[in-house]
Formats: C-alpha cells, structure tokens, sequence
C-alpha cells in the first residue's frame, strides 16, 4: 500500500515542449497513478503552474529509502513505463529538476487521501522552495512552525506541509536528483489564489538563512491530484 504520511519525498518539476502539457496530464493521470502505487510509492499530487504553460509539478512519496529503490525498480522496469516512456519522454525538455526532500520535523508533511481522487480537483497550492546556506537549523525550523506557519494559516491556508533537504544518497541513479543543495520546502493548500503577503511578512527575517531570494510556484491540481482543496 502506498504511505499516506511519506517519510521521503521527490519534489518533480518538468520543463516541457511548448503545448505538450496537456498530453503528459492526460496520459499521466490516466496510466501512472495507480501503477506507481502498487509499486508501494504514492503519487501525492500533479500540478499545472500557472505561471509557466511548459512547466508540470508533482510530488511522490515513499515510506523510506529502502522503498523507493524498490518502488522505481519496479515502476520502471515494468510493463507500463515500457509500454508509455516513449509517449511521456516525448513532451518533456527537461525531468531531472528533482529535490529529494524528508518532513522538516515529526508531523510536518502533508497529509494526502488516495481516495479524494474524484475525476475533479480544485483550489491552488503553493510550493515555495527556500534555498540555505546551510542545513536547516533548529532555530530555522522554530521560526517556520511559530511565525511562517501562523503567518500562512492567517491567509487561508487549508493545510500545510514542510520539508527539507533528505541527505541519503540518491539510491535509484537511473533517475538524477539536485544533490550539494540545503532547502527548506513549503506546500499550502488553498481554496483560491493568494497575493503571497505572507512573503512580505517573514522574507526579511529569514534572510539570515537564504542564499538567494525563496522560489515560489503557484500550481493548480489536476483532475486526479489527491493534494487539493
């Protein structure tokens, strides 16, 4: 069964060929949800970014490490990828944007319901990507759950989850990831767009932690996403 509360999680955004968007939803909504699933993996949530029409975002669980070799062994030695690759390779610039993530403490991911995958989906979610100068810090840490997460809740955040950089080697070479990087990862759920003042609130006090400005994408589910409002 795939874990409803992943303790690692892959942060995906694919850079696509003009117009093919659409193609990769339709074919991954309809062939790579429930086949990655059984492979023990959850497939936590798809995304259009509404600020980049050749830009698709998803995010996938496993239990631990040891799962996800397995789960991308199978999944990708299998029939389904072997019968698809080709058509889903096709629409896609770039895969290989990809943060290997774990929550940020106990309790901090994102909680998901395979079952509220209705054919339909609404709300935005955003995903902010916080890049350090280091490993998270507790005191980073303290300042997201007292002031960011407050902050968040107060502009109508329906739920919330954090994470950050899991240092384990990437064990499933096949498929790269961002290594030599720290992040810190927020995921809100809302039920409509937001101006992002949360943003203005807590940038300035974080900046002692930041390399560079935080990265945020504003993404709209698809219809089989089981993260949304």
């Amino acid at each position: 069964m795939p874990p409803t509360h992943p303790q690692v999680v892959e942060l995906r955004q694919y850079t696509l060929h003009p117009y093919k968007r659409d193609a990769l939803i339709d074919l991954f909504d309809r062939e790579f949800v429930e086949t990655q699933e059984a492979e023990g993996m959850s497939v936590m949530g798809q995304f259009r970014d509404l600020d980049n029409p050749d830009r698709f975002v998803w995010l996938r669980g496993f239990a631990d490490m040891a799962s996800r070799a397995r789960g991308l062994q199978g999944f990708y030695g299998g029939p389904v990828w072997a019968a698809h690759r080709d058509a889903a390779n096709a629409t896609m610039i770039d895969s290989d944007d990809v943060l290997l993530l774990r929550p940020a403490w106990h309790g901090a991911g994102l909680a998901h319901e395979p079952a509220r995958r209705a054919g339909h989906a609404g709300g935005m979610i955003d995903i902010t990507v916080l890049s350090l100068n280091d490993v998270a810090s507790p005191a980073l840490l303290d300042f997201c759950r007292e002031r960011m997460t407050s902050v968040l809740q107060r502009e109508g955040a329906l739920t919330q989850g954090w994470y950050v950089t899991e240092s384990s080697p990437n064990n499933f070479p096949r498929l790269p990831v961002r290594e030599g990087e720290n992040v810190l990862v927020g995921v809100a759920v809302f039920k409509e767009p937001v101006e992002r003042g949360w943003q203005r609130d807590v940038t300035p006090a974080l900046s002692q932690w930041l390399k560079k400005p935080p990265h945020s994408m504003t993404l709209a589910p698809t219809a089989r996403s089981a993260i949304h409002a």
